[in-house]
């Protein structure tokens, strides 16, 4: 893991008792740690603290977590921070929703700041095993390199969210395999989240909107493969 001293991570909830004592439990842990009371600022802020993950709130006032998320991962400088949504809501709308638009985690409250703490470590375990995989894929009229996040398709350069690039570099970098969707959830999510088996599906579709249909084939029943003709 990076060290901890350099990782700046952003609270955002409307709840100053919430803030406070994930602001405590951070800065305890050696994290540079700045602050939000609402969507609204948080991306005002993120822009200039650059934070690396962002502990972000679904239900806050003037503007929710959700269309925050959108915002923040337009921002070329926090694009690819990690962010974990915070929430005391349990329904499955809402987790699709977070990860729909490019959240990495998702815990829900009561939080335990242990337990968050052991999230925040396992985002950077899974991400600097994947940074050793760093490498450039030449398929057809597709480029894919992982080093620098970018997509080029014939003269156009394509930008993906972090999820979405690396489930179409993963796919890509094993063509013609099929996996299924746990498969899937398991080599880009990791076994310490937990995500719904839709959230494939969901990423899926947004990848084949950027860059074209003919990719990535559907295996009805059993999963999805990247086709190489």
């Amino acid at each position: 893991m990076a060290d901890k001293k350099k990782i700046k991570v952003l609270v955002v909830d409307d709840e100053p008792s919430i803030v406070e004592i994930l602001k405590y439990n951070l800065q305890k842990e050696g994290y540079d740690v700045a602050t939000a009371e609402d969507g609204l600022k948080a991306v005002k802020v993120a822009a200039k603290f650059i934070p690396d993950v962002i502990l972000l709130d679904i239900m806050m006032p003037h503007q929710d977590g959700v269309e925050t998320c959108l915002q923040l991962r337009q921002l070329p400088e926090v694009k690819n921070a990690f962010i974990i949504f915070l929430t005391a809501r349990m329904e499955e709308y809402s987790e699709v929703a977070a990860f729909d638009v490019g959240a990495d985690d998702y815990i829900t409250k009561p939080i335990k700041p242990r337990a968050l703490m052991s999230r925040i470590a396992a985002l950077f375990r899974r991400d600097s095993k994947k940074d050793q995989e760093k490498g450039h894929i030449k398929i057809r009229d597709l480029q894919i390199d992982r080093s620098s996040y970018t997509i080029v398709k014939g003269d156009k350069t394509i930008t993906l969210p972090k999820k979405e690039f690396e489930l179409l570099y993963f796919l890509a970098n094993h063509p013609n395999v099929v996996y299924n969707r746990d498969e899937l959830l398991h080599h880009i999510w990791g076994t310490d989240v937990f995500v719904l088996a839709r959230t494939v599906d969901v990423h899926i579709r947004k990848v084949r909107e950027k860059v074209g249909e003919k990719y990535i084939t559907t295996i009805k029943g059993v999963g999805y493969k990247f086709e190489l003709g």
